[in-house]
């Protein structure tokens, strides 16, 4: 009756649906999922503010505690990094001066393997400099704020963060 084509179209074309319908419903099955990740940085030292060709750099010592784990679930794909199953987190710098309303500033980031390694508490420098075109950061109020991004398998990738507020930069360079 019908030919071997027209029977392998019908399969691979009923199987594609199939498919299409199961990662539908586990891209909305994640939405069920209300991650609780949560962070906190502590600046235990100021160890250089200083004037540097002409821009203020800032080098400190941090303390960076965070549980990301919420954040792996079982069709998470990756939290933004270059291969799967690994976690890419960056902690910024943000500030108001006087060109513009929002300056961010990479101050550290990691990459986490693995869901177990997604709580950790470590103490660094800023592997990047803190850095502002001019003399804008002497006695300058900034937030600290813990960067990721989502990568589901099927469904849409989202970004969040965690802001925290009350630091505050020497009046005069060390």
């Amino acid at each position: 009756m019908h030919s071997f084509g027209f029977r392998a179209n019908a399969l691979l074309t009923f199987s594609v649906t199939i498919l299409a319908l199961i990662c539908a419903m586990a891209s909305l099955s994640d939405n069920l999922n209300s991650p609780s990740p949560s962070a906190h940085v502590q600046v235990s030292n100021i160890n250089r503010f200083q004037k540097s060709k002409g821009n203020d750099e800032v080098s400190m010592t941090l303390n960076v505690s965070a549980n990301l784990q919420s954040l792996f679930t079982w069709n998470t794909k990756q939290v933004y990094c270059l291969t799967n199953s690994y976690a890419f987190v960056f902690l910024a710098a943000e500030y108001e001066s006087p060109k513009n309303s929002l300056n961010q500033v990479s101050l550290w980031d990691a990459i986490i393997p693995s869901k177990e390694q997604a709580q950790f508490l470590i103490q660094t420098k800023n592997k990047y400099r803190f850095t502002d075109q001019g003399s804008n950061l002497r006695g300058k109020e900034y937030n600290l704020t813990l960067h990721w991004h989502v990568m589901p398998k099927t469904g849409k990738m989202f970004a969040d963060k965690i802001v925290m507020t009350g630091f505050r930069l020497p009046e005069e360079y060390r």
